[in-house]
Parts: structure tokens; C-alpha cells; sequence
């Protein structure tokens, strides 16, 4: 016999849903309370549409901690602090990248960047590039910078080339300090980089590649939220990325972050974003030079 909702576990003459077998359950009122703590933890801003999406991403921790509601896990992240936070952050964190993403931005450095800085260096006007990769999840897109860069610019490359990579999570960074990728990757790669900046892997790593120590050697890799009220980054940078990353956050942390890495980045400095990214009304300090290109306001 088929059963409505309202019959399944109706026991004793009270009606009740019953918690559908491995979905955790979670209120509007627990959603909103991880909305709220989401929001100011990391300034990630989670529509109501997002209630499945939550329920998605933190499953598995619930599952490894044998919790059954949501509202038990948000008061075992309450009672556990910090640790807990981060552990969560790292589960709801998208980390969606690849080598050279949205090309237009590889290209505007090559074409227009690249021959100023190196004109710079030849009348011995500059000694050092110094780039941030802010939300840099899994770490293609600093790989890819290093490749560029010390293609470009050759001459010591350990000393005069400085590439921060920053993310908040401590999971995506493991993974770019690791610095291996499935082979099938090297599509995204063009063929002069590869050759010169990638290791193939043989034996129990055959079907991978691992970046090799000319690029690896010019990247840190950093814990750091772009929500904190501070950033323990000195700048200044002649290239700041945060490119897809304040997209997902709420209007005041966005406006926020940007003014911090504004005041980061050098008096020439570019600030690339995403394409379905604007900084319209967030800031007068920027002007727009290029899609999703920005330097400061004149």
C-alpha cells in the first residue's frame, strides 16, 4: 500500500515526517543560523536556494562524525570552535579552477603587461614582480602565472619572481602544494610550458604530472581568509588575481575584501577579476581598463 507523508510514522495519533534515509535533516531556522555563521566566518553568502546545496556539501562530514541532523552539527561546530569552522569552511568552499582560465587575462599580460615590466628591467627600473593569487584554490592558476613568468623573465627566477597563493581552504591548499595532477590536465597546458615547467610520472605515479622545481620554487602557498578584518600580506603587488572567488560573497564583505587588496596593490598594479565579475558601485579607487581589468583610479 502506498503511504502519504503524513502516514509514514504516525504512530500514537501525531502526525510527523520522518527524516528521509542519509538526507540530514535541516530547518529554515538551522539554515539560516548556518547562513548567518557561514557569512561572517568567511563572507560567503548563501541564498535560500542554497538549503540542498549545504545539505550536500557537509553530508559526508556528518556522516564521518555520526551526526544525523544538521542541527547537532552546527552545535558540535559551535562547541569545538575554530578547528571545526575551518573543517567546514573547507566542505562548502567551491574549488572549480584549471590551468590558464578565461585566456583573455593570459593574453592582456602577454601583450600589454609582460613588454612594459621587461622594458622596466632592462633600464633597470625594476628588480622583482611580485603577484598575489587571492582564492587560489588548488593552485592552477598560480602554477600557471609561474610558468609565464619565468618564461618571461628567466634571470633567477627564485629571487626576482614572488608569487603568493592564498585560499581559505586548508584542503584545496594541500592539494596545490602537492602540486600533481592527472595527466589528462596537460590539455590545459600549452605545449612549450609543459615540456619546459612539468614532470610526467612513471611507475606508481604513471598517468599523472607533478610541477616541476623552476615553478614550484617561486610560489608560497598561505592559509588566509579574505574576510578577516586584517591580512598578514605586505604588499605592494604588481599583480593582485581574485578572480571567481567574491562572487559568492555578501555585498559588504565583497566591497570589504576589495578595498583591502586595493590597498595592496602597487600604484601601476593591475587587479584581475572574474568575467562575471563587476566592481560597480563597490569602489571609486579602480578604473576599468579591460574586461574584468582593473588599475587604480587616476
Amino acid at each position: 500500500m502506498m503511504q502519504t507523508l503524513t502516514d509514514i510514522g504516525a504512530a500514537g495519533g501525531k502526525n510527523r515526517f520522518e527524516t528521509i534515509p542519509g538526507i540530514p535533516e535541516l530547518t529554515d531556522r538551522d539554515f539560516v543560523l548556518f547562513q548567518e555563521m557561514i557569512r561572517r566566518e568567511s563572507g560567503i553568502y548563501l541564498s535560500s536556494g542554497k538549503k540542498a546545496l549545504l545539505i550536500a556539501r557537509l553530508r559526508r562530514r556528518l556522516r564521518e562524525l555520526g551526526l544525523t541532523s544538521m542541527a547537532a552539527y552546527y552545535r558540535y561546530v559551535v562547541e569545538e570552535g575554530e578547528q571545526e569552522r575551518t573543517r567546514m569552511l573547507d566542505c562548502i568552499c567551491t574549488n572549480e579552477t584549471r590551468f590558464f582560465r578565461e585566456t583573455q587575462h593570459f593574453q592582456f599580460l602577454e601583450q600589454r603587461v609582460f613588454p612594459a615590466w621587461l622594458k622596466e628591467w632592462a633600464a633597470g627600473e625594476r628588480k622583482q614582480i611580485r603577484v598575489w593569487s587571492a582564492g587560489c584554490s588548488t593552485g592552477e592558476e598560480a602554477y600557471s602565472l609561474a610558468m609565464m613568468l619565468c618564461e618571461y623573465f628567466p634571470a633567477d627566477p627564485a629571487g626576482s619572481i614572488d608569487i603568493l597563493a592564498t585560499d581559505i581552504s586548508t584542503r584545496a591548499l594541500d592539494a596545490a602544494r602537492a602540486g600533481v595532477w592527472p595527466r589528462a590536465r596537460s590539455e590545459e597546458i600549452p605545449a612549450r610550458y609543459l615540456k619546459r615547467f612539468m614532470l610526467r610520472g612513471t611507475g606508481f605515479q604513471e598517468g599523472k604530472m607533478k610541477a616541476g622545481r623552476a615553478i614550484r620554487s617561486v610560489i608560497k602557498f598561505h592559509r588566509l581568509n579574505l574576510n578577516d578584518t586584517t591580512y598578514p600580506v605586505a604588499g605592494p603587488f604588481d599583480l593582485i588575481l581574485c578572480r571567481n572567488v567574491l562572487i559568492y560573497f555578501h555585498v559588504l564583505s565583497k566591497a570589504r575584501a576589495i578595498n583591502r587588496l586595493l590597498d595592496r596593490l602597487s600604484p601601476k598594479g593591475y587587479l584581475l577579476l572574474g568575467h562575471a565579475e563587476s566592481l560597480h558601485r563597490l569602489t571609486d579607487r579602480v578604473r576599468n581598463i579591460a574586461p574584468a581589468i582593473y588599475a587604480h583610479a587616476r
